[in-house]
C-alpha cells in the first residue's frame, strides 16, 4: 500500500455537529439491503461519487459506469436520496466522452444529480456548460442547506486552485445558511511531504474556507486511495475513494451523508462493491 494510504485520521465526531461513521459493508445480500447506520428522519440525504474514469484503456469502464448507477438507484429506492454529486473525473482524457456518459448513464440515475470538472475530465466552463448546461464554477441550495462548486484543474489536467473570488461571492451569499458543503475535486492542501504531486497549494482557498463557520465539510476525490477524512484546523476534508480506474482501494464505492432535522451531519463510505468484503462476521 503507498505511503500516501498511512495518514492520521483523527474522529471528528463532536465537531459542528458532524460524526464519521464506519465504512457499510452494503448489498452484501442477495435482497441489496444493508442495515442503516443512522435512524430517524432526515432533511438531506445525498450521495457522493468520484473518479468513474469512463474510457480509460485496459479498464472495463462500461461495467464500471454501470454499476454506480445500479448502485446509487438501488441506494435511492430503499433509503431514498435526494441527488448524487459526481465530483470529477467523470471520463479519463477524452472530453468528447462527456456527452455520451452523460446520455448513456447519468441520465438513468433516479435522482437529480450535479457534476464538477477533474484533472482527467480536461474541461472548463464552456465545455462543461455545452454537456450539462451549467459551468465549471456554480452553487446550488436544498432548503437551508447550500452547496459550492468549484473546478481545481485545466484544460490539459493541470492542477490549479479554485476560482477564490467566486467561492468568496458564493460564501458571502449564503451566511445564513446553517449549514454549506464545499465540493473541489482535488484538495487544496498538501498534508504530506510526499504528496506534492498529488494536491495543490492554495492557502488562500483554506484561509478563506475557514473563515466561515457554516462551512461544515469539503469533499474531494482525485486520490482513490483515500477514502477517510483529514483536516485542516477543525475542517474536515473527506474523500470517497474511487468508481473507476485502474487503481486504488480494492473496493469500488461512494460516500452517503445525511443530513437530520436537528442539522446534525452523518457521513459514511458505502463499500458497494463488495470487494473486499468489510466487518463481515459469522456468530
Amino acid at each position: 500500500m503507498s505511503s500516501r494510504r498511512k495518514f492520521l485520521e483523527t474522529s471528528i465526531a463532536g465537531i459542528a455537529g458532524l460524526s464519521l461513521l464506519p465504512a457499510i459493508n452494503t448489498f452484501a445480500k442477495d435482497s441489496n439491503d444493508y442495515v442503516r447506520q443512522t435512524k430517524g428522519n432526515f432533511k438531506l440525504r445525498f450521495a457522493l461519487a468520484s473518479d468513474i474514469h469512463y474510457g480509460q484503456a485496459g479498464t472495463d469502464y462500461v461495467l464500471h459506469t454501470g454499476n454506480m448507477v445500479k448502485w446509487l438507484n438501488e441506494d435511492h429506492s430503499k433509503n431514498h436520496l435526494d441527488f448524487v454529486i459526481i465530483n470529477g473525473d467523470l471520463v479519463h482524457n477524452q472530453p468528447a466522452l462527456l456527452p455520451e456518459i452523460k446520455k448513456n448513464y447519468l441520465d438513468k440515475l433516479s435522482v437529480p444529480y450535479h457534476t464538477i470538472p477533474g484533472n482527467h475530465d480536461f474541461a472548463d466552463a464552456q465545455v462543461w456548460k455545452n454537456v450539462f448546461g451549467y459551468e465549471d464554477k456554480y452553487f446550488f441550495e436544498h432548503d437551508d442547506i447550500a452547496f459550492v462548486l468549484a473546478n481545481t484543474a485545466d484544460t490539459k489536467g493541470g492542477y490549479v486552485c479554485p476560482d477564490n473570488a467566486f467561492i468568496k461571492s458564493a460564501l458571502d451569499k449564503f451566511t445564513d445558511k446553517k449549514i454549506v458543503f464545499v465540493i473541489l475535486h482535488i484538495a487544496p492542501v498538501i498534508w504530506l511531504k510526499e504528496e506534492q504531486l498529488t494536491f495543490t497549494d492554495c492557502p488562500e482557498t483554506v484561509n478563506l474556507l475557514h473563515v466561515y463557520a457554516n462551512v461544515k465539510a469539503v469533499f474531494h476525490g482525485h486520490d482513490h486511495r483515500l477514502d477517510g477524512v483529514r483536516h485542516t484546523g477543525k475542517l474536515p476534508h473527506l474523500f470517497d475513494a474511487h468508481i473507476g480506474g485502474d487503481w486504488g482501494t480494492d473496493y469500488r464505492g461512494y460516500r452517503i451523508v445525511e443530513v437530520n432535522e436537528a442539522n446534525e451531519i452523518h457521513t459514511y463510505q458505502v463499500n458497494a462493491s463488495q470487494n473486499p468484503v468489510l466487518n463481515s462476521n459469522k456468530l
